[in-house]
């Protein structure tokens, strides 16, 4: 079992933020993978879908508020890259290489997720057995998120940002090994 905790951090901006914050957690049990966002604080200042009454795969989550991961096989150039929307919709891509041969995995029919909208946070939280996709090899996760707030300004949250411009997709911000 491997446990951890996080805090995203937004991309350097000119534009003044908000006092928004965002924490969670990751576990790893064999190939379960647990992890929970949890949103809060300025969250008045955050463009939220209300949830829908079905969990269904949906293209471009990124474009608003969405949770993401990354997770990567150690030594391997491919990853897959999972997006879940406060709304209930969900995605995950599987790529070859950088931003190469994106497909989306059809190894998942459903994933699952539960949201929990309250006045002063949102949480977000997803179990998922990652047996369809991989082995029991070492991975390598980077988590983000991208949050649309009400005067339509987009902000990029990672746990770390290695480039000039936010890319998630940079394999050196794949820096949680479990």
């Amino acid at each position: 079992m491997n446990d951890q905790i996080f805090s995203l951090k937004p991309f350097p901006s000119t534009k003044p933020l908000s006092d928004l914050k965002i924490t969670g957690s990751i576990t790893r049990r064999a190939n379960q993978l647990a992890i929970r966002y949890k949103l809060f604080d300025e969250l008045k200042e955050v463009i939220i879908a209300p949830a829908s009454d079905r969990s269904a795969r949906k293209h471009e989550l990124w474009k608003d508020t969405c949770f993401e991961f990354f997770l990567g096989i150690k030594d391997s150039q491919q990853y897959w890259e999972f997006n879940l929307s406060p709304a209930g919709y969900w995605n995950v891509y599987r790529f070859d290489g950088y931003r190469q041969g994106m497909q989306e995995e059809t190894a998942f029919i459903t994933l699952p997720f539960g949201v929990q909208n309250q006045a002063d946070s949102l949480v977000v939280a997803l179990d998922v057995d990652l047996d369809k996709i991989v082995s029991a090899q070492a991975w390598e996760i980077a988590i983000t998120s991208v949050i649309k707030h009400r005067d339509g300004e987009v902000t990029y949250w990672a746990l770390t940002h290695r480039g000039a411009e936010a890319d998630f997709h940079q394999r050196d911000s794949f820096i949680i090994e479990l």
